[in-house]
């Protein structure tokens, strides 16, 4: 909206105005979700590779494929989500290294390219020590490639939900909560049953920190700011996500952790892989919610 023009400068001075929309949508949950799985993989591979290294033979290239899979739907629906797709070559010949979103393009892609180059070792060279070596690089990387996108969503102008110190803690938990389950799911009969209880434990550990993080904005949140309690008030009550927002917590969460004690009494393996399957559907709901409902609140 222009509220007046400066003839001596031309100058155009213009009003902020509230974006109507949720500009965020689906495909960043997308972004996100499939990120933590992606990243998740390649944390559980180490820990397997440190704990159990002859269990990791038929997972090093599977799991890996997995992994390079969903990172690419993870930049698949970056790059669908940028106004300018076809402009997204500047970040990597004109990069602003202060942009989180360059830095982030920028480990991303080597995180990829490595994670390729491992595929191509075990598929036409069978070289598991090469393969080894760069799993601990790859590792490494995905430290920080998947908590950038924290960072991101706390530089956003006036969303206090999104809190850099949380937001990190719960993307490092969405990736050891799927990482785990996906692993569990890939490797099946693969691993052996004390394998499968260690990354239950870890599914299970994932769910409840997760949920207690969860918990403590749902309840103290509104603490923090009169933002915060508005925002809250869409999963309270009659709020139009409280629905959405209790079943992600239910299957990502809740769920997962009883049935992951529930699989180490019975000592079954059915029940740990619908722990895990509930987990991954689950994971995107829980992202999806507490992506969208900060959007909802006008800023003006």
């Amino acid at each position: 909206m222009v509220h007046e023009t400066l003839a001596a400068t031309n100058a155009v001075v213009t009003l902020d105005v509230a974006i109507p929309d949720v500009f965020w949508g689906w495909y960043v949950t997308m972004n996100m979700w499939a990120k933590s799985i992606g990243t998740g993989l390649v944390f559980m591979l180490f820990l397997l590779l440190r704990r159990n290294p002859e269990e990791m033979k038929g997972l090093r290239l599977s799991a890996m494929i997995v992994s390079f899979i969903m990172m690419n739907i993870f930049l698949l629906f970056t790059l669908a989500d940028l106004h300018q797709p076809f402009r997204m070559w500047h970040i990597f010949f004109y990069p602003h290294w202060t942009s989180a979103i360059t830095v982030g393009a920028w480990m991303a892609s080597i995180f990829v390219a490595l994670e390729s180059l491992m595929i191509v070792v075990m598929l036409f060279k069978k070289d598991t020590v090469t393969y080894d070596k760069l799993l601990f690089w790859t590792t490494i990387l995905a430290i920080p490639v998947t908590l950038y996108t924290a960072g991101i969503m706390a530089e956003a102008t006036a969303r206090e939900l999104w809190q850099m110190p949380t937001e990190a803690a719960q993307m490092i938990l969405a990736a050891t909560l799927s990482g785990s389950a996906a692993i569990i799911l890939l490797g099946g009969s693969k691993l052996s049953d004390d394998t499968k209880d260690f990354f239950g434990t870890i599914l299970g550990l994932s769910a409840l920190m997760a949920f207690i993080i969860y918990m403590s904005e749902y309840i103290f949140g509104a603490m923090k700011a009169e933002e915060v309690a508005a925002i809250l008030h869409y999963v309270k009550g009659d709020g139009e996500y409280a629905t959405m927002f209790w079943i992600g917590q239910w299957v990502a969460y809740i769920l997962p952790m009883l049935l992951v004690a529930l699989a180490r009494v019975s000592k079954s393996s059915a029940i740990l892989n619908l722990a895990a399957i509930l987990a991954i559907v689950g994971l995107w709901v829980v992202k999806h919610v507490w992506l969208i409902i900060p959007q909802l609140l006008p800023l003006s």
